[in-house]
């Protein structure tokens, strides 16, 4: 069921950006007079087709679902002679430079909007998002070092106001790549009778961080984790080592072997590396205090590892927000979301370049189908936001001046603007196969690292 549900995933997700993405190249085509002969939604043969209109554009649907393509009328893959004057005038060729770049452009474009709107969409329906509320911090870690202690409320970063976790670790990403000193506004709870919140500025340093780092768990590197819950204790499973050391639903575990323990994330940690070992806890139940032994049952890990467990359930779910804005307000962010990550995503691209960030980072179809499929059994909103995501990864692609790409085409038209003349046909020929090795080589990797990941 999950693998026919992330291949459904998978071809409405891709279904929708390549729909989008020609639909801006078409829309532009005709409003510059330019006949469209096909409007297909995926490549190769084609499975499904109807003519519509005053120009009987063919609209179809062809067999590999990885692609589509707005097929107009090209002197350059056609014979021409015996066409009409009214048509030869809505020739692709025939146009102006200008117009040819607005109709290559569009697509890419259309992906762009495609993310503006979808993200705005989801901030004025309001996305539930953990709150940017930091967790116990280890010594010998940045935060540490700048004064966190963990309970802080991250309320804004550089200036910037933050409101859920999401967003706390997006600024942090980029000032990683920036290089950027940060400064964090936080709320702290002062600890007395009136429990008051008092703001502070906490300066950290991220030197030693690369792109690199961002490959892995960065921020619990620098000692940033999302706060969880109280180790309270939920359901009691029957027959297991909490049932008979006298555990019961509602305790709350304040300490095991005498430390005192951080959150309920910290009791299951200590649980799992404890297999056949006894611990002592002490266990505030109402208002009185409880002593009691427990020994984890040792059991086989999903890794193959031996780890320990008392069959007790601990919430871990941490405190959550309902963000939400008004559309004019929710449009804005939406912009300055899909600007950041195309541009981070140009970054990265950079970086790969010139070694900073390993290859290993190129995902092919593989793993955006799991994401997809994952995705959409977390919920609609996480589903949205992936299809966001990819439509800015899609355009950011076509832009790139790579022969065979939107981009290309762009830089041969911008190139024409410049010398006042087309570029020749041995050139755009000898770097269109150029174009669709590197093409073929780009995605080979991404398929090998698609593979690799599955496996490992």
């Amino acid at each position: 069921m999950n693998l026919l549900q992330t291949v459904l995933a998978f071809i409405v997700a891709l279904g929708i950006l390549v729909t989008i993405h020609e639909l801006g190249h078409y829309l532009v085509a005709r409003l510059c007079g330019v006949k469209v002969l096909r409007f297909s939604v995926g490549m190769g043969k084609v499975i499904f087709s109807r003519r519509l209109g005053r120009d009987q554009t063919e609209w179809a649907i062809s067999m590999l679902p990885l692609g589509g393509y707005v097929k107009m009328l090209d002197a350059r893959e056609s014979d021409l002679k015996d066409l009409p004057a009214q048509d030869l005038q809505r020739e692709f060729t025939r146009q102006s430079v200008w117009r040819r770049i607005a109709i290559v452009a569009a697509g890419p474009l259309a992906n762009f909007l495609l993310a503006i709107a979808l993200f705005a969409g989801l901030y004025v329906h309001g996305i539930p998002e953990p709150l940017p509320k930091l967790r116990a911090v280890p010594e010998n870690t940045a935060a540490y070092q700048a004064g966190l202690r963990g309970g802080e409320l991250v309320t804004a970063v550089n200036g910037e106001p933050v409101r859920i976790w999401s967003d706390l670790r997006w600024k942090l990403v980029q000032l990683v790549l920036e290089k950027k000193p940060v400064e964090l506004e936080v709320v702290r709870s002062q600890a007395d009778s009136a429990r008051r919140a008092v703001p502070a500025r906490v300066s950290m340093s991220l030197h030693g961080l690369t792109a690199q780092d961002l490959e892995s768990d960065f921020l619990t590197r620098i000692g940033i984790e999302l706060a969880r819950p109280p180790a309270t204790i939920g359901s009691v499973l029957p027959d297991g080592p909490a049932l008979h050391a006298g555990l019961r639903q509602g305790d709350l575990v304040q300490s095991v072997n005498g430390v005192p323990l951080a959150d309920g994330l910290a009791f299951i940690d200590l649980v799992r590396a404890s297999p056949g070992k006894v611990l002592r806890l002490h266990v505030l139940r109402g208002q009185q205090s409880v002593d009691l032994e427990v020994t984890p049952e040792a059991q086989a890990g999903s890794d193959g590892r031996t780890i320990g467990r008392i069959k007790v359930e601990v919430a871990l779910a941490p405190e959550m927000i309902v963000a939400s804005d008004p559309p004019l307000t929710a449009l804005w962010r939406a912009g300055q979301r899909t600007w950041d990550t195309s541009v981070l995503t140009l970054k990265m691209l950079g970086k790969m370049v010139v070694g900073q960030v390993s290859w290993k980072n190129i995902t092919g179809p593989i793993t955006i189908a799991d994401y997809a499929g994952q995705t959409a059994r977390t919920g609609m909103v996480s589903y949205i936001s992936f299809i966001a995501f990819i439509s800015i990864s899609l355009g950011v692609m076509n832009l790139l001046p790579i022969p065979v790409l939107d981009g290309g085409l762009l830089l041969y038209y911008s190139l024409e603007v410049l010398t006042g003349r087309p570029v020749s046909e041995r050139f755009g020929e000898i770097a269109q196969r150029a174009g669709v090795g590197l093409l073929m080589t780009l995605m080979a990797v991404a398929v090998f690292n698609d593979i690799i990941r599955l496996i490992s």
